[in-house]
């Protein structure tokens, strides 16, 4: 199996990777969506993707926070308002960013900010798991950047 590693990026200018990401991006700080900073596509995406996946959460699957499709192969930064965006269900089956929230007492969680080049458009909004199953013949490149949180 091939990796897919070269010059794409994800980070995002509200927090450093491997650090704690802030309370107002929290489920229960604000809800905030975190800004989002993209670059490097390589030649050939014709769309890019971002997901959030805690695996520390404690479910068979972890938690995911946030599902984006259609993001431009050019974009430099996530626009929810660009033209074919949209956001797929995440694991509370709602179509939107929901922030940090482990359980009490847990420990730290971390959040992969995954950001996937690909050679084909996602049609209609799959899950995670719908998304990584029917899609990976078609990740040209993938990245992540992580954060973390406790409570």
């Amino acid at each position: 199996m091939p990796l897919f590693i070269d010059k794409l990026a994800i980070s995002s200018p509200d927090f450093d990777g491997l650090a704690r990401i802030p309370d107002r991006l929290t489920a229960d700080g604000g809800n905030e969506v975190p800004a989002i900073a993209l670059s490097g596509a390589p030649a050939g995406t014709v769309e890019l993707a971002v997901v959030v996946h805690d695996p520390d959460a404690p479910l068979a699957q972890g938690f995911t926070h946030w599902v984006v499709y259609g993001i431009p192969a050019d974009a430099t930064t996530l626009d929810l308002a660009a033209e074919g965006v949209r956001e797929a269900p995440n694991g509370t089956t709602q179509t939107a960013w929901f922030g940090p929230q482990p359980p009490v007492g847990h420990g730290q969680h971390h959040y992969y900010f995954w950001v996937y080049a690909l050679s084909a458009r996602v049609e209609g909004t799959p899950t995670r798991e719908e998304f990584l199953a029917s899609h990976a013949d078609s990740i040209i490149e993938q990245a992540r950047y992580v954060g973390t949180f406790s409570r």
